[in-house]
């Protein structure tokens, strides 16, 4: 009994964390404690970031996807936002309840002499599960969707190549992977404060229960694609 009922605990507690505070309250009470919070972390300057190649993926939670990409050798920086939809200047609160079009996603600012696109693209599949519909974790919902945005048709070839060797291989099953391949067309910055939101909210219950555990698996599979300084 024990066994079978284990699981389904865990199944629960997740599902009672997630990326989304409960109400419009709660969600603004969050926004106004991580503002007046200072943000530490060094940031490369508009000038110093025009040296490298971006890359834009969504896989749930941003404060989940922004942590393993930065942990990733040959990444400069990465930013949490939103892309995917129709809607110009989307809020936070606007994309987590699910009233745009937009999915949570990473703008990827990469050294391609350090780490290619196809890298990325295999730490994109490698880190979330690419199988489950408008969901990731407890977090559910399209705007929780998993995108590989591409820029050319180079990329585009890269990551539906990617596919096809997943499911040659059977990676995952009889279970079908329903990311989309979509054109990048426009990131839109997040709010400040989720920026570094997992590094700057260690003992967030979501970051805690959630996102470190996803960071910490997608780590022990791609130990070789790690920073030396990868906390």
């Amino acid at each position: 009994m024990n066994i079978v009922r284990t699981p389904f605990l865990i199944l629960l507690l997740l599902a009672s964390i997630s990326c989304q505070p409960k109400n419009k309250s709660d969600k603004q009470e969050v926004a106004q404690k991580e503002e007046s919070k200072t943000h530490t972390a060094t940031k490369l300057s508009a000038e110093q970031l025009q040296e490298y190649e971006t890359a834009y993926f969504a896989s749930g939670c941003f404060w989940c996807v922004e942590a393993i990409f930065e942990s990733v050798k040959g990444v400069k920086e990465v930013y949490s936002g939103y892309s995917g939809g129709s809607e110009k200047n989307p809020t936070y609160q606007q994309v987590s309840y699910g009233r745009t079009s937009h999915a949570e996603a990473v703008e990827v600012y990469y050294d391609p002499n350090a780490i290619s696109f196809t890298q990325l693209v295999q730490v994109f599949f490698g880190s979330h599960d690419p199988t489950t519909l408008n969901r990731q974790g407890p977090d559910r919902g399209a705007q929780y969707r998993s995108i590989a945005f591409y820029k050319n048709d180079k990329q585009k070839k890269i990551i539906q190549d990617y596919i096809d060797k997943l499911e040659a291989e059977n990676v995952y099953g009889d279970r079908a992977i329903v990311t989309e391949v979509k054109p990048f067309d426009k990131f839109y910055m997040a709010e400040e404060y989720h920026q570094d939101y997992e590094k700057r909210n260690p003992n967030n219950s979501y970051i805690r229960n959630v996102s470190i555990p996803r960071l910490n698996r997608f780590k022990k599979n791609f130990e070789s694609y790690l920073k030396e300084d990868a906390h």
